[in-house]
């Protein structure tokens, strides 16, 4: 199986890369941080996988569009949609600058590299396109409007795509991960609820991806306490809100 991964230097895509390096499967490993990715690789390989690495910053959408030109060259069975940034929590204003890298990043570079694979993936009637989106989506919080909203417009666009590709035989994966041990939420300096390991959250990640779940939050708890408060009455709502929000300030 050929799996294509961005965000692959740390975190959750570094964990996804090590649980899918076997002698089995062809990764395909994209990161902006060379040094580690190139770390990140050396582990793959002592696993067994075939391994190329691509240098690429998702922000600069020409070079996107060209990898996913190059990419489609052979065969994928699988991609793996994982790079995203936060800055995090904040009472203020977001600065423009951070809201436009937030949706650059988070957003944006999705459809860039995905444009000149998505006719590879149709030509071939298989594949598998995965999002990692966030819970944080569900519900938009005064100290992360840019972070929820970025998620926000990825989920709309996996769904989109999933009503579009699944005639032809390609399965959409959007996953809602909660708070899980990472760099990104090692900035949070807030309790973070049903707090995940790195491995924990992975395992449930790539469960879902095994089962082809189109659209798996998790953990359930967390997902069904925002369900219900969302259906709260808006003035119960916006108390709760108000309320949560003022601990992580």
């Amino acid at each position: 199986m050929r799996i294509v991964i961005t965000g692959a230097s740390s975190g959750l895509g570094k964990h996804l890369a090590l649980g899918y390096a076997s002698s089995g499967n062809e990764l395909v490993l994209l990161a902006r941080r060379e040094e580690k990715l190139e770390e990140v690789a050396v582990q793959c390989r002592l696993q067994g996988a075939k391994l190329e690495t691509i240098v690429s910053d998702v922000n600069d959408f020409d070079a996107m569009y060209a990898i996913g030109t190059q990419l489609a060259q052979k065969p994928i069975d699988r991609i793996i949609l994982n790079a995203g940034i936060s800055v995090g929590h904040s009472g203020g204003v977001t600065p423009f600058v951070d809201f436009h890298r937030l949706f650059k990043t988070n957003f944006l570079s999705v459809h860039a590299l995905l444009e000149p694979i998505i006719p590879k993936l149709l030509e071939q009637k298989s594949g598998e396109i995965v999002f990692i989106s966030s819970l944080a989506s569900l519900m938009s919080m005064p100290t992360s409007v840019a972070y929820s909203s970025s998620k926000r417009a990825l989920n709309a666009y996996a769904e989109g795509l999933r009503y579009q590709l699944h005639p032809h035989g390609i399965d959409v994966i959007t996953i809602l991960p909660g708070f899980i041990d990472s760099e990104m939420t090692q900035k949070n300096r807030f309790k973070m609820p049903f707090l995940l390991t790195t491995d924990a959250g992975v395992k449930r990640i790539m469960h879902a991806i095994t089962k082809k779940k189109p659209f798996y939050p998790f953990p359930l708890r967390f997902y069904w306490m925002i369900r219900f408060v969302a259906l709260m009455p808006r003035f119960l709502r916006d108390r709760i809100v108000a309320l949560v929000n003022f601990k992580k300030l």
